[in-house]
């Protein structure tokens, strides 16, 4: 019986997102319930079945009732999912400067954060031992598999796990059995010199001795100053029982410094690094992926090796991909447009020439402070018959809706280049009574597309042809 390595994997969300195509934008304004514009507390489950275009898993919020540790721990509040966003995002703005901070925001202060991370989840799997479960593999053979957690990361190259042994204090206590690379046929640790151990680049962390025998050791870093070392090994990783990928290479962590998420095991990475899963199976399942996170009462999916679509004919909208000279791990794209209630606003172009990364992890999309102020202004005006309230957090245009059944919200549209045209829900425009968009530091600052903005689309990697899309209510 093969022992293999499986994970389950996990994004980071919050709120909802809708459609494109032609006509979009025309729509001026949406009425909605304001429950609507809440969590639901029951799971929906998935909308639209992934096809086997690509081989995929199923995604959750770690929070939501779709998640298989719903119930387990209280819902972090929106300032708190805020407070970690600001933290990540700089920290990944600073990457992709090649660590220079923000000249015009250099002293920007430390935040504290009550709660880690707000990744969403999948089913994969590790080896085996305790907690395992038997799958069959494409092959037909028993494959005995531990279930894990993990998180998704697309600004991120290399996948790590905890492994056992990990005492804590030294690593975190997880939900799941830590996986025990002793109990798997399969695993082994990269020799220190190969070609692999080599390709971690910055994220090696030298030998583990200084024998012919010595094994690889990596170290990643995270903000907040959270990071996580050990082992750089191989084992067969199993997606959704069905698909092997043998010899995948990821870290097996020994030691953590920081405060992880117990709900998680550790983190799959989707950057565009040679580590990271995309790199690893794009010449056996092909060099793309999509995702489509879902509302907090839904499930969504990840499809690696191609997107997840119900026919031949599904039509993406499609902007052009672009790669960081500094930091090629991120996925770019340039924002052109913002359409409110049926009208384009007139920002000049230029606001939008750092372009911004297509995160899966970011909550909020945030703009360039030009491109925020015209759309700030737009919304405020369409939802001038409602009553204001304070701020929450980053998130400066928050309404109080206390008594009312419905809301008239002002439909919102984010053009691309290329002409794509994403129509966001109202959930995807407003999240705890706010307007769910944010300024950046300026207008020279690097962007992000939050999940926010991204959910119940299926967003589409495809890495091989240069291109990003956006496929309107696939979960």
């Amino acid at each position: 019986m093969m022992c293999s390595l499986v994970v389950i994997l996990l994004l980071s969300i919050s709120s909802s997102v809708a459609s494109h195509g032609a006509g979009a934008g025309s729509q001026r304004y949406h009425v909605v319930k304001t429950s609507h514009l809440e969590p639901e507390s029951l799971c929906s489950g998935l909308k639209v079945a992934p096809s086997a275009e690509g081989t995929w898993v199923p995604l959750h919020r770690p929070f939501g009732p779709c998640s298989p540790s719903a119930g387990r721990a209280p819902a972090p509040t929106l300032l708190e999912m805020l407070r970690w966003d600001q933290v990540r995002t700089e920290y990944v703005r600073r990457k992709a400067s090649g660590g220079a901070e923000d000249v015009l925001n250099p002293a920007k202060p430390r935040v504290l954060m009550s709660q880690t991370d707000f990744a969403v989840r999948s089913p994969f799997g590790v080896g085996s031992g305790s907690g395992s479960s038997a799958w069959i593999d494409a092959d037909g053979d028993p494959t005995v598999v531990s279930q894990q957690t993990m998180a998704i990361d697309t600004t991120v190259d290399v996948p790590w796990i905890q492994c056992a042994p990990c005492p804590i204090p030294q690593c975190y206590p997880q939900r799941d059995p830590l996986f025990d690379p002793t109990t798997s046929s399969t695993a082994a640790a990269v020799r220190c010199g190969s070609p692999a151990c080599r390709s971690l680049g910055p994220y090696g962390n030298g030998c583990s001795n200084r024998s012919a025998n010595a094994e690889c050791r990596y170290l990643i870093e995270y903000s907040d100053d959270r990071a996580t070392a050990g082992t750089y090994m191989t084992d067969t990783l199993t997606i959704s029982g069905t698909t092997a990928v043998r010899n995948f290479r990821f870290g097996c962590s020994h030691a953590v410094r920081g405060r992880f998420s117990d709900l998680t095991a550790g983190t799959m990475s989707l950057g565009g690094g040679a580590q990271s899963l995309l790199a690893q199976t794009a010449r056996s399942l092909g060099n793309a992926f999509s995702y489509c996170v879902p509302q907090a009462s839904a499930s969504g999916f990840l499809s690696i090796g191609g997107p997840a679509t119900t026919n031949s004919t599904t039509v993406f909208a499609t902007t052009p991909l672009v790669r960081s000279a500094i930091n090629p791990s991120l996925y770019l794209v340039r924002l052109q447009g913002i359409v409110v209630a049926g009208r384009r606003l007139g920002i000049p172009p230029v606001a939008f020439s750092a372009g911004a990364v297509m995160d899966s992890s970011a909550v909020i999309t945030q703009l360039p402070p030009t491109a925020y102020r015209a759309l700030r202004r737009a919304f405020r005006n369409a939802m001038r018959a409602y009553p204001r309230s304070g701020a929450t957090g980053t998130l400066d245009t928050c309404y109080d809706f206390l008594g009312l059944t419905n809301v008239r919200v002002p439909a919102v549209s984010l053009v691309f280049g290329g002409g794509a045209v994403v129509v966001l829900d109202p959930p995807a425009v407003m999240i705890g009574g706010c307007l769910a968009f944010t300024a950046t530091s300026s207008d020279l600052a690097l962007g992000f597309i939050g999940n926010v903005q991204q959910q119940t689309h299926e967003v589409l990697y495809d890495v091989a042809a240069g291109g990003v899309g956006f496929r309107r209510g696939a979960c």
